[in-house]
């Protein structure tokens, strides 16, 4: 039986951060549910000195208010620094971070915004597990809302390898929780590991599919962003995981069936 730690969850209201609060309440640790409406703000700093008191570590799931990479690279690097600063004050002995496959491989948008988190993340005091994750399932309904014109909804082309946000929360709830035994990928030692769901699909499919699940009439059109210097690396598979990436179900097909 693991010991009971107490653990802050930043982003903690989050897609992700409020599947990881239930994943470590069920396993009866102490979780510091951290976000803006409960007083703590991890880009100004403001409340992270008391609600890191006494915690062993830091889950950091939290997500900017915009995609754009300059507004997104200026909250993660924000909260990165503030959140080592208050931690190595607070004795917090580990971080976990979660991360997007094939960021590194981007030279501009949210996924460049990302690399420049892991980058000062990893620099930081306090030692740091990265874990890069797919896309996930609930990511394709937010895509069809934002390309949606009228009867039609314009979904970028993209290959991956959907995960849920619950998968996701349990791998970072094991590495907070459990770090030695916890499922590593890559070579031994490294602090960035890829979790990703059990099969690669194609996300324009995967929408016609949630349309259609849905009864949703709207038309799905594949399409590539002439503007974005990075649109081939969707198409190329350049978000898929690695040979060492964790694999976990459900499926989105699975997940769909379970959730509509």
């Amino acid at each position: 039986m693991q010991a009971r730690r107490k653990i802050a969850v930043a982003g903690a209201t989050g897609r992700v951060g409020r599947h990881v609060v239930d994943v470590l309440k069920a396993g009866g640790h102490d979780v510091v549910a951290m976000s803006r409406s409960s007083g703590v703000d991890v880009v100004t700093g403001d409340g992270l000195a008391e609600a890191l008191a006494g915690v062993e570590c830091v889950i950091d799931v939290a997500s900017g208010p915009s995609p754009d990479q300059e507004a997104a690279t200026e909250f993660f690097t924000a909260a990165a620094r503030n959140l080592h600063e208050a931690g190595e004050r607070a004795g917090v002995r580990r971080m976990v971070v979660v991360s997007m496959i094939g960021c590194d491989r981007f030279t501009a948008g949210y996924n460049a915004a990302k690399v420049a988190h892991e980058r000062v993340m990893l620099s930081g005091p306090i030692p740091v597990r990265v874990l890069r994750a797919a896309q996930f399932h609930e990511f394709v309904a937010q895509l069809v809302e934002w390309g949606r014109q009228g009867e039609v909804s314009y979904v970028p082309k993209m290959r991956t390898q959907l995960v849920a946000a619950r998968t996701v929360a349990q791998a970072l709830a094991d590495l907070a929780t459990d770090p030695e035994t916890a499922p590593a990928s890559g070579s031994a030692g490294t602090p960035i590991l890829e979790i990703a769901g059990p099969r690669e699909e194609n996300l324009v499919d995967m929408a016609i599919l949630l349309a259609g699940r849905r009864g949703d009439p709207v038309k799905i059109d594949g399409v590539s962003d002439p503007a974005d210097p990075d649109r081939e690396l969707y198409e190329t598979g350049a978000l898929l995981p690695g040979p060492d990436a964790i694999l976990a179900g459900p499926t989105f097909e699975e997940w769909l069936g379970s959730t509509s």
